[in-house]
């Protein structure tokens, strides 16, 4: 059920932990784990950090990719599924979830960029409001960065997913 908003799907990509435990949180002996959208009031194993709950680019990254490779196997005739009852071939739904993760780093009708939230020195002043940051995490909600904000490492990779998707 990765394409349901109520667990997987986030307008900002895919969430590395369902909205579903949110209300309902996986407990293991004394300790649980819940989703939480940004940083994580349990600091069990660091918190959210980077893998729990928040928008994640090495998975969502490798998700996409293996969507797409799916797809090339099964074809345009195995679809699945999409949150408004509509069918999604695997490469529209590697599309989809690609261009859901881009949006975060562009410009909105309003000229604001998700991953700043509601930094304003990075919305409107005209000396930052085009240097982008690339946030270790993302919020799972509201796709604001999270986290520190020099990992070009993996975030970096929303440049091939632009390369690759923004028509």
């Amino acid at each position: 059920r990765i394409l349901d908003p109520n667990e997987f799907l986030s307008d900002w990509g895919i969430r590395s932990l369902s909205k579903v435990h949110e209300e309902h949180p996986f407990v293991f002996g004394t300790s649980e784990v819940r989703y939480e959208p940004a940083e994580a009031d349990c600091k069990i194993k660091g918190g959210n950090s980077n893998w729990r709950g928040p928008i994640w680019f090495p998975t969502s990254f490798l998700l996409i990719e293996s969507l797409r490779k799916l797809g090339k196997a099964y074809g345009t005739d195995f679809t699945v599924k999409g949150p408004d009852g509509t069918d999604f071939t695997l490469d529209k739904m590697a599309e989809e979830i690609a261009n859901r993760m881009i949006r975060m780093f562009t410009k909105n009708k309003e000229g604001k960029r998700q991953i700043y939230g509601n930094i304003s020195k990075f919305q409107t002043d005209p000396h930052w409001q085009d240097c982008l940051h690339f946030y270790e995490y993302f919020h799972g909600d509201s796709g604001a960065g999270l986290g520190a904000a020099h990992q070009t490492g993996w975030s970096g990779l929303i440049a091939s997913l632009i390369d690759e998707w923004r028509k």
